[in-house]
């Protein structure tokens, strides 16, 4: 999905105009996918714009950092927060879509990493759902890939980096070869695990239903988010191992991510979910979700930070 253009970049300590946040040909997360990064959504509201879950998201982005062996002394959480939002301000931005990313940079060609230097950029644009602008109401048809989630022992599945997501790259390539608009992935026991960008749920006699943090997956803030929701409409929320026949008995199937947001899954390989399109649970979440990220829930969770926006003629360096 293309992207326009906005006009500032915090890159290494200064904000740079969008065509001027480059990186050389020899940096090591170019070769080597030695990044770890966040996608964030900021949303528009009545009180202006608000970032969804910031404090999580640079938690998990710092998590990562840590098991890649990359020092955040320079950059705390609350500075990393303050320059998420700063990104919004800058831009001028009222719903948007943020990316923090650190990364070894050039200094070296080999794989050993630590004796090159850190990079850090983030920045904001204005970026649509995920899987389609219909795709919340309508649903998305989905295949069981055949490219496999790595499991623990051959990658880091709780760290949000960069190399990794050659797979997810994979799953949703053969996806839309196929015809389908996204793919699941199943784990090294042929346990469903998450879709290429997406944790995944189902419902099942009225019990919504997601793969434990033992399948592999990501830990998504989203995916917490519709936990919390789910118990807070009074419904149950069970953490077990899910078969690939079980997608096609569900009652339900809902994809969850800061891109996607909350997405119900019609199909899977062809094969009607349910009645083939979004159902009352699926819907009772989204309203919740949605409701809440604009602003029009109380923030019971305090899951929204305010951002606040200058005068037009203060934006700028």
């Amino acid at each position: 999905m293309a992207i326009n253009p906005t006009d500032w970049i915090f890159l290494n300590g200064a904000w740079v105009q969008w065509e001027k946040a480059t990186v050389h040909v020899t940096t090591h997360a170019l070769h080597y996918g030695s990044s770890a990064f966040e996608g964030i959504r900021a949303y528009e509201t009545e009180d202006g714009p608000a970032v969804f879950r910031l404090d999580a998201h640079i938690t998990r982005l710092l998590d990562s950092c840590k098991v890649l062996r990359i020092p955040m002394d320079d950059y705390p959480q609350a500075e990393l927060e303050r320059l998420c939002v700063e990104s919004v301000q800058r831009n001028g931005l009222r719903s948007c879509y943020i990316r923090p990313i650190v990364f070894r940079g050039a200094g070296g060609l080999g794989l050993y990493p630590l004796d090159c230097p850190i990079d850090i950029a983030i920045f904001a644009v204005e970026w649509g759902r995920y899987l389609g602008a219909e795709s919340v109401e309508q649903g998305v048809d989905a295949m069981v890939s055949s490219w496999r989630r790595f499991s623990a022992s051959t990658a880091m599945p709780l760290g949000k980096i960069g190399g990794q997501y050659v797979t997810s790259q994979l799953v949703s390539v053969e996806a839309r070869a196929s015809g389908f608009a996204e793919g699941i992935m199943l784990d090294e026991r042929g346990c469903v695990c998450e879709g290429a960008g997406e944790n995944l749920f189902a419902v099942k006699g009225g019990r919504l239903i997601t793969p434990p943090m033992a399948s592999a997956i990501l830990g998504g803030i989203t995916r917490d988010s519709v936990i919390q929701i789910a118990r807070d409409l009074g419904i149950e929320v069970v953490f077990e191992a899910i078969s690939r026949d079980m997608l096609y008995l569900a009652d339900e199937l809902l994809m969850t991510g800061t891109a996607a947001e909350v997405t119900p899954v019609r199909s899977v390989d062809r094969i009607q979910i349910g009645k083939g399109g979004r159902g009352k649970i699926t819907q009772r979440i989204q309203e919740r979700f949605f409701a809440q990220v604009a602003g029009k829930h109380p923030d019971t969770h305090g899951w929204l930070t305010r951002v606040p926006m200058p005068e037009p003629a203060t934006v700028g360096a």
